[in-house]
């Protein structure tokens, strides 16, 4: 038992580090890697506790340093505090002088400050800024150097600031053209021939321009407003000197202002007819169908009519149309009785009114229809509006107005579907009841002839 548990000590050993070059093979080599082992290991303890004793006598030197260093230190710190009281106490008498000195100057330094300031805010923002763009610099260097306190603008410094002033009003009233680069809507930079109009508005190939303070470059509007607007931007970008051009301009903004903001942000037609969704789209293509058929329904009763006025002047009948297949149904039963007569010419104008009013209860139909679809548009608008207000409440406007345009745009679809159709009903009546009554009358005449010739 005594010898197993040697060997298992002997054997785990073996795994060390110690051994880990070093194989044993029999039990005495063994035993002298473990011999050899603990050489090492004392070897190793002896330098490491001679270490240990070299850095505490250098950690003995370094606190014996730091201490002294400690002393030199608080003897400068209370020297130097000595001298920032002496320091400070002539400071708040030099900066007593200054004010006392400077009296009104002070006051107007301060307005100074405050109108470069204002200047450099309002020419960020500037359609000039374009063309001047060391100004805004300079302006912020003025502002700091009047707030330090410890130094004055100069007479150059004070005239320039009154120079950009009056330059920035100067521009106000004139037009400019130059190149320079403009942001497409892309995202690209490319270089374009720049109209500007005053401080209100800047065009490029007969489109508006934003400016972008960011970047300092112009933009391209991501949407253009009318193409009445547009007509006239190329108009002025076109224009030579002396030329006189009119130009819808922005006065409320520099960079596009509220009123052109307005113009981009309203829709087109498409846009608004988008706005009903399937209801408006529905609307919109019976509506197409309805004035399509009712200007072809107008033009065949066109041709009829001028057939049966035609025949009217003639003697022959021409069955080609309605009335000359009525006198020839006459001229056949002429010679029967007059109440045989009037039947057959009643019966043959009735074989031709189908054909005359074919299709124009169709019109009538969707002109009756047009305007109940509106309702029913403006009915599911109404109910998407509610649901927005059920689920959000009334705090966001934005959330409602997706259901209240479709509950308005199909109104209105409706409206003018209804209207044209119900004049075109209105016509395409009259003209069918104009040839029949041509049709009536030409009977009645044949029927007046065969009673005198009794």
């Amino acid at each position: 038992m005594k010898k197993t548990y040697i060997f298992i000590v002997l054997a785990a050993l073996t795994t060390s580090p110690l051994f880990a070059q070093q194989s044993a093979l029999t039990i005495d080599q063994l035993l002298e890697n473990v011999e050899q082992g603990k050489v090492n290991d004392n070897s190793e303890n002896k330098k490491r506790e001679a270490e240990f004793r070299q850095k505490r006598d250098q950690q003995d030197s370094l606190l014996s340093e730091a201490v002294t260093t400690k002393v030199t230190e608080e003897n400068r710190s209370t020297q130097l505090e000595a001298i920032f009281e002496v320091n400070e106490a002539e400071l708040n008498v030099l900066q007593d002088t200054l004010t006392e000195r400077l009296g009104a100057l002070k006051e107007l330094f301060g307005v100074m400050q405050q109108v470069a300031g204002d200047a450099r805010t309002r020419f960020d923002n500037s359609l000039t800024n374009v063309q001047y763009p060391d100004r805004s610099p300079f302006l912020e260097e003025l502002a700091k150097k009047i707030g330090s306190n410890s130094k004055l603008p100069s007479i150059d410094e004070i005239e320039r600031l009154w120079f950009e002033l009056q330059r920035e009003m100067t521009e106000t009233g004139k037009v400019v053209k130059f190149t320079t680069d403009v942001i497409d809507v892309d995202g690209v930079t490319s270089e374009c021939s720049v109209t500007r109009v005053g401080l209100f508005n800047a065009v490029c190939d007969g489109k508006y321009l934003e400016y972008a303070s960011s970047k300092g470059q112009y933009a391209f509007l991501p949407r253009q407003p009318a193409g009445r607007y547009t007509k006239t931007a190329k108009a002025v970008g076109n224009a030579s000197v002396g030329d006189q051009v009119r130009f819808g301009i922005d006065p409320t903004g520099p960079t596009g202002g509220s009123l052109l903001a307005n113009l981009i942000q309203t829709p087109s037609l498409m846009e608004r007819a988008q706005q009903g969704r399937e209801v408006g789209y529905a609307i919109i293509a019976v509506g197409i169908i309805a004035v399509l058929f009712a200007f072809y329904k107008l033009y065949s009763l066109y041709m009829i009519g001028t057939a049966v006025r035609k025949q009217a002047n003639q003697e022959a009948a021409d069955v080609s149309n309605p009335l000359g297949r009525v006198l020839k149904v006459g001229k056949e039963n002429f010679d029967k009785d007059i109440d045989t007569l009037e039947l057959k010419l009643a019966e043959a104008i009735m074989a031709e009114r189908p054909a005359i009013d074919q299709g124009i209860g169709f019109i009538k139909i969707i002109s009756v229809i047009a305007p109940l679809a509106g309702l029913l548009g403006t009915v599911t608008g109404m109910i998407v509006t509610f649901q927005m207000i059920t689920l959000y409440g009334t705090g966001d406007p934005k959330l409602m107005a997706g259901g209240i345009s479709q509950a308005l745009v199909t109104t209105v679809l409706g409206l003018l579907v209804a209207i044209p159709t119900s004049l075109l009903h209105s016509f395409t009546q009259s003209s069918a009841r104009g040839i029949v009554s041509i049709l009536e009358e030409q009977s009645t005449g044949i029927l007046a002839e065969r009673a005198e010739s009794k």
